[in-house]
């Protein structure tokens, strides 16, 4: 336990349960004041109660920490001003937004409705958004301010997770544009793409590594193959939120300050940072390429060396 974050207000959406619960408890050991906001609705997103907030900020108030509870819906504007609004009349500032709220219905693109898609997109993406938005209007006033959002690797390929593809690179998208947004205001924006056994995700990180016909996540995110390594030697397992937790708080203080606009990975003992989009190969000419220009210059210069991932021999 330390104070790294004494004086600090901190939101966490989604704070009731797996990563987001993580977090909430790690910054209030920080000695950050700490706002629990979560919906309690199901993985689909669906139903609601007031036992995951209440519970995860009954638990700091027992350990001597400050925390209140809030349910607001962030997937609607109402209530993302609502929860930054109830950080502002309880500790009266508000330094601190991890946004970790989401829900999941995985369906292949053929099959999906479109409410599964919006359900998605509405619960994870716009919910970031609605959060973000009122919490960049009194951070740039403060001229300071951390928002740490959680994100997935959904967007690099995952089976059957169209919508939460779109969401999450969305997520990755938004928190881009914040960093530009509000680094000239002190304001730090970044993204954790996280590996935990939570509702969400109830496998674990060999699972989901696990080889096979199609490639893993961290084939298609460039990782290579992990290092051989002994057996874990810390504190539960590998897979707890726990080990998510750590880098997004650590992500919400002083520490880093020139960590803005970056994608930062956890899995297991591992902790990275994906590199941002850079042009790989270009062609160019004076005026617009022809079809037959194309035919000829794409597969010398261009993709040769591509792989198609969809050659699939069990796609039907």
């Amino acid at each position: 336990m330390g104070n790294r974050l004494e004086g600090k207000v901190a939101v966490v959406s989604g704070g009731g349960r797996g990563i987001g619960r993580a977090v909430a408890l790690l910054l209030a050991e920080e000695k950050a004041s700490v706002v629990v906001n979560d919906l309690g609705c199901e993985v689909d997103g669906t139903g609601s109660s007031h036992e995951p907030a209440d519970g995860v900020a009954a638990e700091i108030t027992r350990k001597g920490g400050k925390a209140v509870a809030s349910y607001q819906d962030t997937s609607t504007m109402a209530g993302g001003e609502a929860v930054v609004q109830k950080a502002m009349d309880t500790y009266g500032r508000l330094d601190i937004l991890v946004n970790s709220a989401g829900v999941r219905q995985d369906r292949m693109i053929f099959q999906m409705r479109p409410d599964e898609w919006d359900a998605v997109i509405r619960n994870t993406l716009k919910a970031a958004f609605t959060t973000t938005r009122c919490a960049c209007i009194v951070m740039r006033q403060q001229r300071s301010g951390r928002i740490v959002n959680l994100t997935g690797d959904a967007g690099l390929g995952g089976i059957g997770m169209s919508n939460q593809a779109a969401a999450s690179e969305g997520v990755i998208g938004l928190t881009r544009t914040v960093a530009r947004d509000m680094g000239r205001y002190g304001v730090t924006c970044n993204a954790v793409s996280a590996m935990a056994k939570t509702r969400l995700f109830s496998g674990t990180v060999e699972m989901y590594r696990a080889s096979g016909a199609r490639p893993t996540p961290d084939q298609r995110a460039g990782l290579g193959v992990p290092e051989p390594r002994d057996a874990w030697s810390g504190p539960g397992s590998p897979d707890d939120p726990e080990r998510v937790a750590t880098l997004v708080a650590y992500l919400c203080t002083d520490g880093a300050p020139n960590a803005n606009g970056y994608v930062f990975g956890v899995r297991g003992g591992d902790i990275y940072v994906y590199t941002n989009p850079e042009i790989e190969r270009s062609i160019s000419k004076r005026g617009m390429f022809t079809l037959d220009e194309l035919d000829d210059l794409v597969p010398r210069t261009m993709s040769q060396d591509m792989r198609n991932w969809t050659r699939f021999r069990n796609a039907r």
